[in-house]
C-alpha cells in the first residue's frame, strides 16, 4: 500500500521510485526564471508535438514531429514559430514516433537527426523498436530525404518509451522509457542495420519520462517529465529538479545550442515552446566537466563497456544489492501526509460529481 501511494505523489515531490523503492532527491532548483514564451508553433499540421531539437548547423531553426497518427515526416520551424520546410522520409512507416535528437558528424560537420518510433503503449505490443537517422538538410526547402533505420530490443522484455537522447561526444544512443518504474537504456557503440541491436539498462529513471536530451558538451543530460525536469551528470547522479513552466502536455525537450537554457513544448493545434535558462549550478556543471574524458561521461560507473556484456547497476554495483540507505522517518511522514490528502481531496472531487 506504502508502495502505491508513493507511486501516486513521487511525481508531485521530485522521486525516482524503482525496483519498489523510494529514493529522496536534491530539493528543486527554480532556473533564473519561469522561463518564457519562445513561440507557438503556427502550422495546424503541427497538432501533436512529440519531439523538438535544435538545427546543430542552421540558425535560429528547431525541428518537431508529430505523435503517432501522421507520416513518417517532420518540420523545420522559425524563431516565429511559422514552418520553413516540411521533410519526408523515403519508406518509412511512422508507427508511434515519440522522440527526436541532433547530433553532429565529427567526420564530416553536418548534422544529423534521429528520429526515434519507440512508442508501445500497450507495453510489448511491438516485438522490437526503430530509430531512423537522416543527415540534416542542407537547405530550409521541402523534400524527401534518405533514412537509415536501427532496429532495438530491450534487455529484460518490451518497454514503453518517449525520450532519447544522443552523446554528441561519443554519439552512443540512449532510451528512456516512460513507467512508473522506469530505466535508461543506452545502445551498442557501434549500432548495425543488419540485425536487432540490444539496448541494455544503465540506470533509473523518473516516473513516467516524457523526453530527454544531451547537453552540447555531454557534461549532462535532461529527463522530461509530465510535471518538471531533472539534471543528471550521469544515470543515477541526480543534479537538480528543474522547475518547468505549465504545459498542457508536456511532451519535448532540448538544450540550446550553446547549453545554457532548455527548450520545452506540448502537444496541441498551435501549442507553445518555452524558453528555460538553467540555473547557475547547472550551467557550471559544464565548464567542471569539460577535462573529463569522454569514455568517463559517455560511460558512468556500472555502465557496460565495450563488449556490452553482463550487467550491473548505475552505481557500479552487482545486481541485486541494495542501492542508496534507508529512508528517514519524517521523509516516510511526508510521503503518507501528502498521499493521504490528496486522496481525500480526489474523494470529495469523486463525491461532489457523482450527487
Amino acid at each position: 500500500m506504502l508502495f502505491v501511494m508513493l507511486m501516486f505523489v513521487s511525481p508531485l515531490l521530485g522521486l525516482t521510485v524503482a525496483a519498489g523503492t523510494a529514493e529522496a532527491s536534491p530539493l528543486p532548483a527554480r532556473a533564473a526564471d519561469d522561463g518564457r514564451q519562445l513561440f507557438t508553433f503556427r502550422d495546424p499540421r503541427i497538432d501533436e508535438s512529440s519531439g523538438l531539437a535544435v538545427s546543430p548547423t542552421h540558425d535560429g531553426i528547431v525541428y518537431t514531429h508529430n505523435d503517432s497518427g501522421d507520416s513518417a515526416r517532420f518540420f523545420a520551424v522559425g524563431m516565429d514559430g511559422r514552418t520553413r520546410a516540411t521533410f519526408r522520409l523515403a519508406g518509412v512507416n511512422a508507427r508511434d514516433w515519440e522522440a527526436m535528437a541532433a547530433s553532429v558528424d565529427p567526420a564530416t560537420g553536418k548534422g544529423v537527426l534521429w528520429f526515434a518510433d519507440i512508442g508501445d503503449n500497450l507495453d510489448g505490443a511491438w516485438p522490437d523498436v526503430s530509430v531512423y537517422k537522416v543527415d540534416e538538410p542542407d537547405t530550409m526547402r521541402s523534400a524527401t530525404l534518405q533514412a537509415t533505420r536501427y532496429r532495438f530490443r530491450y534487455e529484460g522484455g518490451a518497454r514503453n518509451a518517449e525520450g532519447m537522447m544522443i552523446h554528441p561526444k561519443t554519439g552512443r544512443l540512449y532510451i528512456v522509457s516512460k513507467e512508473f518504474s522506469g530505466s535508461i537504456y543506452a545502445a551498442p557503440k557501434e549500432l548495425r542495420t543488419d540485425r536487432i541491436n540490444l539496448l541494455r539498462r544503465v540506470g533509473p529513471a523518473p516516473i513516467m519520462a516524457t523526453d530527454a536530451a544531451y547537453a552540447p558538451d555531454g557534461s549532462s543530460f535532461v529527463i522530461r517529465t509530465y510535471f518538471s525536469a531533472s539534471l543528471y551528470r550521469a544515470p543515477g547522479d541526480l543534479i537538480a529538479h528543474l522547475t518547468m513552466p505549465p504545459l498542457k502536455q508536456a511532451e519535448s525537450i532540448a538544450y540550446t545550442r550553446d547549453g545554457k537554457a532548455l527548450l520545452t513544448g506540448s502537444e496541441g493545434v498551435h501549442s507553445p515552446v518555452y524558453l528555460v535558462p538553467l540555473p547557475a549550478r547547472a550551467t557550471s556543471v559544464s565548464a567542471s566537466a569539460s577535462a573529463t574524458p569522454v569514455e568517463a561521461v559517455d560511460a558512468p560507473a556500472g555502465t557496460a563497456r565495450s563488449g556490452d556484456t553482463g550487467t550491473v547497476t548505475a552505481s557500479g554495483k552487482q545486481p541485486g544489492k541494495e542501492e542508496g540507505g534507508g529512508i528517514p522517518f519524517s521523509m516516510v511522514a511526508l510521503w503518507l501526509g501528502t498521499a493521504v490528502g490528496a486522496i481525500g481531496i480526489i474523494t470529495v472531487i469523486a463525491y461532489r460529481t457523482a450527487r
